[in-house]
């Protein structure tokens, strides 16, 4: 007899906390044989000893290492992430003020790079007069994450003057909104200026995230539409006398998006770690360039409360996946 869905869901989200809690042990142990000293980097480099000291202890840097990992998630299950080392503010305060600027691009890029995937996948096959565009976008794809960046800012901002090269908005269009997200801000107080401004400085940052995606989840979709374009049923639809795009749209699609959606949720991992730079050549206000600074600074509270936020993003993500894949798939729901 297979298990209830409470008893399903109650093991998912056990799994959940042991994962996120030995991935913040694994973090936390990196940050304390990384080099650096904390208290140091708090106070400054012309602080007296006795004032390092002092930090040090107020940190806890003078307990062992479990007794300040216990510590920290006594913490963290009261919603305190902790004190930033860098900004000097509350981690939670800092993630909720940069959190906005990494959703509104990672959402653009992923929608942007589904979009781009799906046309790699489907214009060999509807188009193959076209095909020589897959082979454009995969070429540009290719080559390496901050090159990426650098040649189409190179391109559209400093040849072509179309898009800017940086910042996530022109300041005198800048008006604050409800939701923090620039372009839907503009939409919902109408202010049309600002969701267009947004846009165009959105444009070259979300593409440079895309590319890998598009590519990424357009080879995996072409395979698996390959494979499914051969069975029975497809042959028996053609001998309907149904149109490639009607087949393709109420039967293969369906049928071969599994694999499509697991690369997604793959690329939506890899995408944490180009954020980092993205962000960094495009000077955007995200949680990537905040996490390079604190990097930077040894701030420990705040890279782990940047990568648990990404762990518990990227987990939810990958339950959405299984939960989209067993709709498409009855088997996996039975399984």
């Amino acid at each position: 007899m297979s298990p209830s869905w409470p008893l399903i869901a109650l093991k998912r989200l056990a799994n959940l906390v042991l994962v996120l809690v030995a991935m913040t042990f694994v973090i936390f142990v990196l940050q304390q044989v990384a080099p650096g000293d904390p208290a140091r980097a708090a106070l400054g480099f012309t602080a007296s000893k006795a004032s390092i000291d002092a930090e040090r202890k107020a940190l806890e840097l003078d307990q062992p290492l479990l007794v300040r990992f216990g510590h920290y998630l006594l913490r963290l299950a009261n919603g305190d992430l902790g004190v930033s080392a860098h900004t000097h503010n509350p981690v939670a305060a800092d993630i909720a003020h940069f959190a906005p600027a990494s959703v509104e691009l990672m959402g653009a890029a992923l929608a942007l790079g589904v979009c781009l995937g799906v046309a790699v996948a489907l214009i060999p096959i509807l188009y193959p007069r076209f095909r020589f565009l897959r082979w454009i976008l995969i070429a540009v794809a290719s080559a390496p994450i901050f090159l990426t960046a650098l040649l189409l800012s190179l391109v559209f901002w400093y040849w072509l003057g179309w898009l800017p090269g940086g910042g996530r908005v022109t300041p005198d269009v800048y008006q604050p909104g409800p939701t923090h997200l620039m372009v839907l801000d503009g939409l919902l107080t109408g202010h049309l200026g600002l969701s267009w401004n947004a846009l165009q400085h959105l444009a070259l940052p979300a593409l440079t995230l895309a590319l890998p995606v598009a590519v990424s989840i357009g080879r995996t979709l072409e395979s698996s539409l390959t494979v499914v374009l051969r069975q029975g049923y497809i042959r028996t639809a053609r001998a309907k006398g149904l149109p490639d795009a009607v087949i393709l749209r109420r039967h293969a699609l369906r049928n071969a998006a599994g694999a499509p959606l697991s690369m997604f949720g793959l690329q939506f991992a890899l995408m944490f770690t180009n954020l980092l730079i993205v962000e960094l050549i495009f000077s955007w206000p995200g949680l990537g360039y905040y996490l390079v600074q604190s990097f930077a600074a040894s701030d420990l509270p705040a890279v782990l409360g940047v990568a648990l936020v990404f762990a518990v993003a990227y987990l939810l993500l990958t339950s959405l996946i299984e939960a989209a894949q067993g709709w498409l798939d009855p088997r996996l729901r039975r399984r």
